[in-house]
């Protein structure tokens, strides 16, 4: 067969994918819609004040979503194995009471404190995790039993005061240091991005976990071991509490133990709003980062726009039910 006779093939071919990405934009299938949705709320924040289009705003945005971006990536694998995590903002406030402690305590060195923020995370995620799955308590209920009771030991643990933290390594590590201007908490976002995406796409885990959460039945039969690859997805998420809590408590210079609260709502609204589906077995992590940082534009750009706090919350309710009704399947 000559050359010429193969030419004219391609041409259909280029079309078909074109017509294929013209229908998902149509229809509102993720993850296209959800680029576009980003891309029009940039251009309209831009239009409308000329203070949002500055990288010192961006970079500002990204500070401001880095608690809800780090949690949400853990969420992520939560959501897709079928369950759900209502205590993660508790967890992040009884993590940072343990770090700040530690450091109290001991020596006063970052690298205990650090180990306790995330050792306390990732016990949490365990109990949530065990006492789901082994027990075969709903998921709703036992997160929003360990919400309660972690909160309850935050308070407890310092009788409702903050514990100040005064060192100076912990600060830049997690705080106010920056490496080629990018500060850290950014960059603590990005590694923990690019972490969960290898860990969610490109593992053996990461496939059970869609198995597990997609058709549990099958996954059993094929010999997946739901209750430990679900107890792990909830370690993942208390672990990323925990050192969400090590970046607030780092940008504070000290552990508080009513910080955060409702913020659960925030991560949940990101991993859904990014393509997660509540029944399990769908999602990805770079939708997830998008849809924290629809939402952390969102409400920049609204601050920006002198809108009142009490409409900001209508407004951004409307738009996030909006937004996942339109790019829903």
């Amino acid at each position: 067969m000559s050359d010429s006779e193969l030419i004219p093939q391609a041409a259909p071919a280029r079309q078909a994918d074109t017509r294929s990405i013209l229908q998902h934009l149509v229809r509102g299938e993720r993850p296209y819609m959800l680029y576009v949705a980003f891309v029009v709320m940039l251009i309209v924040f831009s239009m409308a004040s000329p203070w949002f289009l500055s990288v010192d705003n961006f970079l500002n945005i990204g500070r401001q979503t880095t608690l809800v971006s780090i949690i949400a990536v853990g969420m992520t694998f939560v959501i897709i194995s079928r369950q759900i995590d209502l205590s993660v903002a508790s967890t992040l406030a009884l993590s940072g009471m343990s770090a700040a402690l530690a450091m109290s305590f001991v020596y006063n060195s970052w690298i205990i404190g650090a180990l306790a923020g995330l050792g306390t995370g990732a016990l949490i995620g365990l109990v949530n995790g065990v006492l789901t799955m082994q027990l075969a308590i709903p998921s709703f209920l036992v997160t929003l039993g360990t919400l309660s009771a972690a909160r309850g030991l935050a308070l407890m643990v310092t009788n409702t005061k903050p514990v100040i933290i005064t060192n100076e390594a912990y600060f830049a590590i997690f705080g106010e240091g920056s490496v080629l201007g990018i500060p850290a908490p950014i960059l603590w976002t990005i590694a923990v991005t690019v972490a969960g995406i290898l860990l969610l796409h490109y593992s053996v885990y990461g496939r059970r976990i869609y198995a597990a959460g997609g058709n549990p039945t099958a996954a059993l039969y094929s010999g997946i071991h739901i209750k430990q690859v679900t107890t792990l997805a909830f370690v993942i998420t208390g672990t990323l509490a925990g050192l969400a809590s090590l970046v607030l408590s780092a940008r504070s210079h000290a552990a508080r133990p009513d910080v955060v609260q409702g913020m659960e709502l925030d991560v949940i609204a990101s991993v859904i709003l990014g393509g997660c589906s509540l029944f399990g077995g769908r999602g990805f992590v770079l939708g997830t980062l998008l849809g924290s940082l629809i939402i952390g534009t969102l409400n920049n750009g609204l601050v920006l726009l002198g809108v009142s706090s009490s409409l900001q919350l209508v407004i951004k309710g409307a738009i996030i039910v909006a937004a996942v009704a339109f790019t829903k399947r």
